[in-house]
């Protein structure tokens, strides 16, 4: 299979294209380089006419049938080798083991690169197994691309990039002048096209590359009527309106679609806010375990600080009962001491009851014994004195038992005045003795007297011994007394003991009192910072579930516009008898003018204005209200 047409005939070669004007050789009127640049012209405008005419011929012949095109149609075969000469123009020989090598492959992978949308086409070419060289891979990139109608945008690509271009082409080149733009604007029009290629089956490695002009033989008896090409014209508006509804449909989708994509962006990242939140919220209830933890900790060290303190209270009770023992045995001493004094008067009265002889010195001896009684009564009412003071400080120290700090101090006192009081019976004592001693020498001097006396005084010596047994009697109940005050002391000091331990145990817990306070302020700190964290993400959210509603009454918005957009047609020129906008009817002056944007037939006063439309190489004519409409469109996109 010859690709293009048959290889006879109405046939050529690229040579054929370099023009026959001047066949004189390069030596005979100006240089070589100059020659090679007029040829290299030539090139380039018999291949820029051939362009046109193989556009032309493809579209009216596609209008014509219907504008679905086979593999098997002959104007597109020939289009494809216009094609593939224009891309082989200039192109520069790459050397390899081989030989040199020339393919315009190379530079259409550089779309994949440049044109992300590109991606598809080079890889599902990659993938054919059947193509096995770069030429057959750059014409099933044609076929592709064609199918996609996007020829003309991905070489549009490529020659805005014209100094990556540089390693593929000469200078000279028709991709590196101003043609390769003329021919991407002719491209376009190819977009109005719809093509069905096979590409298995075909063998485009071994496909010959030949342009056959019989194809663009003017005939004039098939040529068509002024009515036909009224009509493909009016077929080419519709369709170059209906691809631009479809080009605004799809930039509103893309719009719409990355406005999503950002407000599921802003979602995540809630959402990872939100589980940050819930872990930190989890870190500080661990934290606020631990610091229970911490707590009974506390709480077990004071409870061992309080059972230390309580050891010492009792190492401290023992060494106050072991002195209170030497006082004891201090006052057991004492009363030892008077139960001997009490032996010596014993032995004194025998001693007296042999000395009552003498009558003299016996009235000397009861005088002296009269002012010892008036003495030891003046004692006894001194000792009874002393227990009623006794007895009023143990009252007093009962009433200030009350108050611990105080009564602490006024027992101390009360020791202090007993210690005093000790003392006083101690030097009362000495004088007794003093006066014992005394006695005993009255006694030597009256021992012989006594013997004479005794027979007179019998009676008053009676009497005395009773009055002897009186102040035994008293002596001994002065005892008993001292022994329930000495008892009574001793339950006061257990009373202020365990006063003494009450109120330490009630200071150390206000300490812990005053520490737990110290915990729950900080705790409930704590928690009124997560509240105020736990608002402020309720916040957000709520801001985020407004943004998102906001976001669907726009979207529902711009479906409505789409709808009444899709709702436009094509207005056809026996429908309409007046201006649509200010209703004016047409006549010869006044003629129809269609509205490339909405399809509506208005004056030419109210559709002076014109735009470029995506669907439209140049600017064409739109009526007054899409043109402020658009206007608003490309303001509102740019800010």
């Amino acid at each position: 299979m010859v690709f293009g047409g048959s290889a006879w005939g109405h046939s050529c070669d690229l040579s054929l294209l370099r023009g026959c004007g001047d066949r004189r050789p390069w030596w005979v009127g100006g240089s070589r380089p100059q020659a090679v640049k007029c040829h290299t012209m030539e090139e380039r405008s018999n291949l820029m006419n051939m362009m046109k005419l193989s556009i032309k011929v493809l579209i009216q012949s596609a209008l014509s049938l219907g504008r679905t095109l086979d593999s098997d149609f002959p104007p597109l075969q020939q289009f494809f080798v216009v094609m593939e000469h224009c891309l082989k123009h200039g192109l520069k020989a790459k050397k390899s083991f081989i030989g040199q090598n020339k393919s315009f492959f190379g530079p259409l992978e550089l779309v994949e690169k440049l044109c992300p949308e590109a991606s598809d086409i080079a890889t599902s070419v990659k993938n054919l197994p059947e193509l096995k060289t770069a030429v057959g891979r750059g014409r099933a990139w044609l076929y592709l691309a064609l199918m996609q109608k996007k020829l003309a945008d991905y070489l549009k690509v490529l020659l805005d990039h014209k100094h990556l271009l540089s390693e593929f082409y000469d200078p000279d080149a028709l991709i590196m002048e101003e043609e390769g733009a003329v021919i991407v604007g002719l491209l376009v029009g190819l977009n109005v096209l719809d093509a069905n290629l096979c590409l298995k089956g075909e063998d485009l490695d071994s496909q010959v590359g030949v342009i056959d002009f019989s194809l663009y033989l003017k005939d004039i008896q098939n040529s068509d009527d002024s009515k036909q090409d009224a009509g493909i014209t009016a077929v080419l508006d519709q369709k170059h309106y209906v691809e631009e509804l479809n080009r605004h449909l799809s930039c509103t989708v893309g719009d719409l679609q990355s406005k999503i994509d950002c407000l599921e962006k802003t979602n995540s990242k809630l959402q990872e806010e939100l589980a940050a939140a819930t872990d930190r919220i989890g870190s500080l209830q661990e934290e606020q375990q631990q610091l229970k933890h911490q707590n009974e900790l506390i709480r077990e060290r004071s409870e061992k600080s309080v059972e230390v303190t309580i050891q010492d209270t009792k190492i401290e009770l023992d060494t106050y009962k072991q002195s209170r023992q030497g006082l004891d045995e201090m006052y057991s001493d004492v009363w030892k001491q008077l139960k001997e004094e009490k032996k010596i008067r014993m032995e004194l009265e025998k001693e007296l009851e042999l000395q009552i002889g003498m009558k003299t010195e016996m009235e000397i001896a009861m005088k002296l014994l009269e002012k010892d009684t008036h003495e030891k009564q003046d004692t006894l009412v001194a000792l009874r004195q002393q227990l009623e003071e006794v007895k009023a400080i143990n009252l007093q120290m009962f009433h200030k038992s009350q108050n611990s700090e105080s009564s602490l101090q006024q027992k101390k006192e009360t020791i202090s005045s007993f210690e005093g009081k000790t003392n006083q019976m101690m030097s009362t004592m000495k004088q007794m003795e003093e006066r014992l001693q005394h006695a005993e020498q009255a006694r030597q001097v009256a021992e012989g007297k006594n013997n004479k006396m005794k027979q007179e005084f019998g009676g008053r010596i009676e009497t005395l011994q009773q009055q002897l047994s009186q102040l035994d009697n008293q002596c001994s109940i002065l005892e008993k007394e001292l022994k329930s005050e000495k008892e009574q002391r001793q339950t006061l000091q257990r009373e202020l003991h365990q006063e003494k331990d009450t109120t330490s145990l009630l200071k150390t817990e206000l300490q812990q009192m005053e520490g737990l306070k110290k915990e729950l302020r900080k705790l409930q700190d704590e928690k009124q910072q997560l509240e105020k964290v736990c608002e402020e993400q309720e916040q957000a959210l709520q801001e985020m579930g407004l943004h998102l509603s906001q976001s669907k009454l726009k979207m529902e918005d711009i479906k409505e516009v789409n709808k009444a957009l899709k709702g436009h047609t094509w207005l056809k020129d026996d429908e309409a008898t007046h201006c649509k906008q200010c209703e004016k009817d047409f006549s010869i002056s006044r003629r129809k003018h269609h509205c490339r944007n909405c399809g509506d037939i208005f004056c030419n006063t109210c559709s002076s204005n014109e735009l470029a439309l995506p669907s439209y190489p140049k600017p064409v004519r739109v009526c007054d209200a899409c043109h402020t409409l658009l206007l608003q469109r490309c303001s509102s996109t740019a800010s």
